[in-house]
């Protein structure tokens, strides 16, 4: 059982801050770092998949913060809409958590291919949805929506996880309205709720590594707060091209799942 950083090699460390890093920046740009992370999270002998899971929380919560108040700095994004929508996905992905205890993630993911393939296709094959922010909704109804997004999104992401970034941005924009870069920024704060949520399950249970999840969250943070940089100054475009690469990759690893799972 891994206790600490003592009992771990050198290069098997490495892998991690290098896929740390790499899961903070594309995390910061269009979500998705999970795919990175977790899996190398679960190649660290002797870690058991709950330990996995909780330290992995733990990393990423460094990376979506530090890039949430990047974001805020240099975009500005509307916290009238952000704030109630991360505390509702908070909430949502602590149940999540919950329910993810008991019932296999198997379940599901046929679901969560399905919907990504819809969204992949959304978003190839309608080029401007995202250019520009243009509301599809005003008043009471706006933050409805945007609460209803974050409690589904919330409760994804403590069941299962991968992607959830992704799925705040294509649904703050194809739901809301906003282009690309302003549903990132929002997407940080959210995701950033979504983990602290999910933590707050796994802290009782004893399973986070402390020393293993500081590491991770060091490396988080540093590609969280270059991902962020090079987002907003490359834009909406760029953000979008990276999204589909993500989504492909995505629907690519849960398709492969569903398949072992299905035809083992």
């Amino acid at each position: 059982m891994v206790s600490g950083l003592e009992s771990i090699q050198l290069a098997t460390l490495v892998l991690v801050v290098v896929a740390g890093f790499a899961a903070g920046w594309v995390d910061a740009v269009v979500g998705g770092g999970g795919l990175i992370q977790l899996p190398v999270m679960l190649l660290v002998p002797g870690i058991t998949p709950v330990q996995a899971l909780a330290t992995n929380k733990m990393g990423s919560i460094f990376g979506t913060t530090t890039s949430a108040v990047t974001f805020y700095r240099r975009v500005g994004p509307d916290l009238r809409t952000a704030v109630p929508m991360a505390v509702i996905a908070l909430a949502g992905s602590f149940g999540g958590a919950v329910l993810a205890a008991s019932l296999p993630a198997s379940v599901f993911k046929p679901i969560i291919v399905a919907a990504l393939v819809a969204v992949a296709l959304f978003t190839a094959f309608r080029p401007n949805v995202g250019e520009l922010t243009r509301l599809r909704h005003d008043g009471h109804r706006h933050y409805i929506i945007a609460c209803l997004i974050g409690a589904v999104i919330g409760f994804y992401d403590g069941m299962i996880g991968p992607g959830t970034g992704s799925f705040l941005i294509i649904a703050l924009v194809s739901a809301m309205g906003y282009a690309f870069l302003e549903a990132s920024a929002k997407a940080k704060i959210v995701n950033m709720a979504t983990n602290a949520g999910a933590l707050l399950f796994f802290l009782p249970h004893g399973s986070l590594l402390w020393g293993l999840g500081l590491v991770l969250g060091a490396a988080n943070m540093a590609g969280g707060y270059l991902g962020a940089r090079t987002a907003v100054s490359r834009g909406s475009k760029f953000i979008r091209i990276v999204f589909l690469v993500v989504v492909a990759a995505l629907i690519i690893k849960l398709g492969s799942d569903v398949w072992h799972d299905t035809f083992g």
